[in-house]
């Protein structure tokens, strides 16, 4: 992916219109990912405009993003709080931040920006090295139906839970890759 492809200014102006979710819908995303935190710092990819940062970051956790989009992360620095949040601009499929996190999530249908196999892939294997052993990493997208994840190798295990139209899954690190 090439910086600001997508969301460039013009998009990134919009962006927050464009792409709301109810309030309902978001404070069931903020708790069920601080629930699955535990308190440990978190890694948002394509952390964008903070929707999602910014509401767990108001909870005490501590927050870190990955944006590709230079635009996107002047949006999320407009906002209250939103300085406060630390972003590496980059690709989430091979950018590295320092330290380890309890969970890494990528949300709203993100990992569909990611158009071949081989960078969701890559994606898989950057939020494993950024995820401490117990930790998650939390994909949600839409899940067409009769493709649903089956249950993966002794190291990981993936886990499903619906919340009105969206679907969140899962992957709860165990080690090695």
């Amino acid at each position: 992916m090439s910086d600001d492809g997508c969301f460039a200014e013009r998009e990134a102006a919009f962006y927050d219109r464009d792409h709301c979710v109810d309030a309902a819908t978001l404070d069931a995303s903020v708790a069920f990912l601080t629930a699955l935190a535990g308190g440990a710092p978190v890694l948002e990819f394509a952390i964008g405009a903070g929707r999602v940062a910014l509401p767990l970051a108001r909870q005490g956790i501590e927050v870190h993003g990955i944006e590709l989009s230079r635009a996107m992360v002047a949006k999320l620095r407009e906002k209250e709080g939103g300085a406060n949040i630390a972003v590496t601009i980059g690709d989430m499929a091979a950018t590295q931040v320092s330290g380890q996190f309890g969970l890494v999530y990528l949300v709203f249908n993100t990992i569909s920006n990611l158009t071949t196999q081989e960078a969701q892939v890559a994606c898989l294997r950057n939020s494993a090295a950024h995820i401490t052993i117990g930790g998650c990493f939390v994909v949600e997208n839409a899940i067409p139906p009769l493709q649903r994840l089956p249950p993966g190798e002794t190291r990981i295990a993936f886990e499903r839970s619906d919340q009105s139209e969206l679907a969140y899954g899962s992957l709860r690190w165990r080690g090695g890759i």
